[in-house]
């Protein structure tokens, strides 16, 4: 059989990424080009900024990983784009480039899900990982709780109400003064903290057991700052940052065990960009052993935003032939369709 070769392009925030990945599992390079430093002084991404620069950055981006991948432009076998949800301008830079790259090389152009990157990240990490599993995606911008069932095929079962989970873990660090970006130094903080500091309190949903809020407890850590402030009071940020930690870890893990066990599902994997605290994959781990059931965790390097997931995922999106035209597009607000 012939190996597939397929080129990832993401750029659905602020990383300009290009990787090579073959037959969907084996990455033979990953480049990313981080905006991070562009966007600390003002807090958050800048969405215009962050499309002149990955317009700046896009090509030698692309040159680099298929030069570290040791095969030439003609060696490919497809092109793979992230082509939505995200920044409209951002997402545009990375179709537009994928499209042209597509039409001058001759080669199929494979549009693909962030949501459905995120989940390929474990393809790549772990051989054995397989569908059917429950995949908890949590990141800035989304919390989902599904079933793949097989590749590319999904049902969702949980979904947030409010913030996403890395959204809230944002929030709070920028309220607490820690800046951008929030989830790391958060995470960083929390280890100096006391988890049992503060008792946040938890959303129930008893029509979906399976859906998030974390507008709640997000609240709840800003309440208690400025009610000590009005009293006077020492602010411990790091019990703040431990508690909040604590509270909403343990309701991604909790949530997403359940529904491991209401399924009868014996494999359980995380994704996206919160899927890199060290606290969440600790008590994912030690909840899945006790339950007997397969944990799985993508690299760090491959919970944020990268460009091989977007090419693992491509890979399957190939196998199904899910091709597209020119007439492609961005889709900033697209969802994840359920088959």
């Amino acid at each position: 059989m012939q190996d597939i070769l397929l080129l990832g392009i993401e750029t659905s925030c602020d990383e300009t990424a290009a990787a090579v990945v073959k037959n969907g599992r084996e990455v033979l390079s990953n480049v990313i080009s981080s905006q991070v430093a562009l966007h600390a002084e003002f807090g958050g991404v800048v969405p215009e900024i962050a499309s002149r620069n990955h317009l700046e950055k896009i090509d030698e981006v692309i040159r680099l990983a298929v030069k570290e991948a040791g095969i030439g432009f003609s060696d490919l076998s497809g092109i793979s784009v992230t082509v939505g949800p995200g920044l409209v301008g951002a997402l545009l830079v990375g179709v537009s480039e994928a499209k042209a790259l597509s039409y001058a090389l001759k080669k199929p152009l494979i549009p693909v899900h962030h949501i459905e990157g995120h989940i390929a990240a474990n393809y790549i990490s772990h051989a054995d990982c397989q569908p059917p599993f429950v995949c908890l995606v949590a990141s800035g911008g989304h919390s989902h709780l599904l079933l793949v069932e097989d590749y590319g095929k999904i049902k969702i079962f949980g979904r947030t109400r409010d913030d996403a989970a890395g959204e809230a873990f944002d929030k709070v660090a920028r309220a607490v003064g820690l800046g951008y970006p929030g989830g790391p130094k958060l995470e960083k903080m929390a280890k100096e903290g006391n988890p049992d500091a503060f008792h946040f309190p938890t959303a129930k949903m008893e029509d979906s057991p399976y859906d998030f809020s974390f507008s709640g407890v997000k609240s709840a850590v800003l309440n208690e700052m400025n009610r000590k402030k009005m009293l006077s009071e020492e602010v411990h940020v790091a019990d703040l940052c431990a508690s909040f930690q604590e509270n909403v870890t343990e309701v991604l893990s909790e949530k997403a065990i359940l529904l491991c066990k209401d399924l009868g599902v014996s494999r359980l994997a995380i994704a996206g960009g919160v899927s890199a605290n060290g606290k969440l994959r600790e008590k994912m781990q030690e909840k899945a052993e006790k339950e007997g059931i397969s944990f799985y965790s993508p690299k760090i390097i491959l919970c944020t935003d990268n460009a091989a997931m977007i090419a693992a995922a491509g890979y399957y999106e190939w196998k199904n032939g899910n091709f597209a035209d020119y007439s492609v597009n961005a889709y900033p607000s697209l969802s994840l369709t359920e088959g």
